[in-house]
């Protein structure tokens, strides 16, 4: 039995949980090793207190379970089957009464929950999420090497792109570029959609890159990621183009100043609240604390975006081996937008920065 699925049924013992059916794509990689995009087939892990565990998935998967390494019993569910049925059949020849079920309510849809419902009619339902974030909060040796790896390839990415910036040249010229070379690396997907914005689209925090064209004297700002073995990265560095006025270079030191500074800070003891008031005070105190309008980061791992949320209000104390960014950013509408972000892993002594590429403004 591996160690995940180890701890989520001495879990079930101590809550007193008869079952759980785990059903988030991401979730399900992290107990069982297998991904899979199910489309609108099912695909879950189900979970019992003292009984081997089982998975689902269509049964055109199954045998890429198996070579991903699930050991155990798999339900696989043909087009033309009832998925509920069949689940509850396997569940009770395990259990014959589940008075607790714990699912993923953020994931579960209410469609599949009533399915549940019908057929486990006198259990009731609780919260599998927590304990689950809980669980990938602290990254293992293992996960903590792939982390990196995926890290070098973002540095990568951001690198190509770069080199691709010309003068009339669009984001989205600059988009493919990079998606193609990642391809040509191996890495068949991104954490995310790359982003590539360039002068006033930079602006916009969220920005989509359009068939607007790189001009002299643009912020260009690079967001970015890719899944490596199952792991995200995620990057953001922005480069000059041409000379740069006053503000758009005062603007991007003070980013600068914000985010290695949050960096520094980052060790085990500190509140992740801590982090997020020395880069916000930073900006606030250069006069652009209204411009910078969302959380200094965000977890990082099978997700793009999990635990802990690196907010003002988190009182989270870090600990040795949280993976998560440090992306402070000022948005100016019509002048400047300047976004800097490293993934960091917290380590004994302090945060080990697994994004590597200069910070430093870049002239290109």
């Amino acid at each position: 039995m591996n160690q995940r699925l180890t701890q989520l049924m001495e879990w079930l013992n101590v809550e007193n949980i008869d079952a759980a059916f785990i059903t988030s794509t991401d979730n399900v990689f992290y107990l069982s090793g297998f991904r899979s995009d199910p489309h609108e087939r099912l695909l879950g892990v189900a979970v019992f207190r003292e009984k081997e565990p089982f998975l689902v998935c269509p049964a055109m998967e199954k045998n890429d379970a198996k070579n991903a390494g699930w050991e155990y019993d798999i339900l696989d569910i043909r087009d033309t089957d009832n998925p509920w049925d069949l689940f509850a059949k396997k569940v009770h020849g395990r259990i014959k009464d589940v008075h607790t079920f714990a699912i993923e309510k953020e994931h579960l849809n209410v469609e599949r929950y009533e399915a549940l419902k019908q057929r486990f009619s006198g259990a009731t339902f609780v919260a599998a999420e927590e304990k689950l974030r809980t669980m990938r909060l602290i990254k293992d040796k293992k996960e903590r090497q792939i982390l990196r790896e995926a890290a070098a390839f973002a540095d990568l990415a951001v690198e190509t792109g770069i080199h691709e910036i010309k003068e009339g040249k669009t984001e989205l010229e600059i988009v493919a570029a990079i998606e193609y070379a990642m391809k040509q690396k191996g890495i068949s997907e991104m954490s995310f959609a790359t982003t590539v914005l360039a002068g006033a689209k930079a602006a916009s925090p969220h920005g989509v890159p359009g068939l607007n064209k790189i001009e002299k004297g643009n912020l260009i700002l690079f967001d970015l990621g890719v899944v490596h073995k199952g792991y995200c990265s995620d990057i953001t560095r922005t480069v000059a183009f041409g000379e740069l006025n006053e503000e758009q270079i005062r603007i991007y030191e003070t980013v600068l100043k914000a985010e290695e500074a949050a960096v520094k800070a980052a060790k085990p003891g500190v509140k992740a609240k801590e982090l997020d008031q020395i880069a916000r005070s930073i900006i606030h105190d250069a006069g652009y604390g209204e411009y910078f309008t969302h959380r200094l980061g965000h977890g990082l791992g099978i997700s793009i975006h999990e635990y802990p949320s690196v907010t003002i209000t988190n009182e989270l104390v870090l600990q040795e081996g949280m993976v998560f960014t440090i992306e402070p950013g000022i948005y100016v509408p019509g002048v400047a937008g300047v976004r800097i972000e490293d993934d960091v892993c917290i380590t004994e002594n302090g945060a080990e920065v697994l994004t590597k590429y200069p910070k430093m403004l870049q002239y290109v």
